[in-house]
């Protein structure tokens, strides 16, 4: 069965040239021209990712992912203008999973959004082969096969890249894991995305777990290492 995409763009252009090369890889794709057209759509018939354009009239792509995230963790990609950097990073703690640049190539595109999923699926698969998917690390219980995270036995709502970074940290409590090693370990070892990128991840991560534990410390930063889970 296909996996579906939702591709959300106000440029008519975009829409019918990219949702063509997405069906020629074999995607079902749904078109949206704006976020207020997307959210209807997406509430009733869920996508397996979505591609959205930051600046749309009606509703904007920060708008329309704050809505999405209130009740799914599919993953996100934004479109951001060339130069605006504050959308980049805005965007990656509202819980978008990557972005591209316009002008972009529809190539990197298409594998940005295969890495995307492809992880998703490994994860899924992996998890529903393992009995051992359960991982408890004093308060934190992670599922990988219900993609659950729990605090204090209190529910985190995560996305698949924070999870996923949350998991490669708390695999070795106390060792360090570089900035790269997260990038292999959230989106593939052919997958380039800049340092900002994890920070800005795991800034959201801190920040969910310290909106049910105000407490929460166990994600540390060394400056110019990377960042470890901390032991005990």
């Amino acid at each position: 069965m296909a996996q579906t995409i939702a591709l959300v763009d106000d440029d008519r252009n975009i829409l019918t040239s990219v949702s063509m090369a997405l069906e020629a890889e074999g995607y079902e794709v749904r078109t949206y021209a704006d976020g207020d057209e997307a959210l209807r759509g997406l509430s009733t018939r869920p996508a397996d990712l979505a591609v959205l354009d930051i600046k749309m009239p009606r509703m904007d792509g920060m708008e329309l992912l704050s809505r999405l995230r209130q009740g799914s963790a599919m993953p996100v990609i934004f479109l951001t203008s060339k130069d605006d950097e504050v959308d980049e990073v805005l965007g990656l703690r509202m819980g978008a999973d990557d972005y591209i640049k316009k002008p972009f190539s529809q190539r990197l595109l298409i594998e940005r959004i295969r890495a995307l999923l492809r992880r998703g699926t490994l994860a899924d698969s992996k998890a529903a082969g393992d009995p051992g998917s359960i991982m408890v690390r004093g308060d934190l219980v992670l599922d990988s096969a219900r993609h659950s995270c729990l605090w204090r036995d209190q529910q985190v709502e995560l996305t698949v890249t924070e999870f996923l970074l949350v998991k490669a940290l708390a695999q070795r409590p106390g060792h360090v894991k570089s900035r790269d090693q997260l990038m292999d370990a959230a989106y593939g070892e052919h997958v380039y995305v800049d340092d900002r990128t994890i920070d800005s991840h795991v800034k959201r991560l801190r920040k969910k777990f310290k909106t049910v534990d105000p407490d929460f410390a166990q994600i540390e930063t060394l400056y110019g290492v990377g960042y470890r889970y901390r032991e005990g």
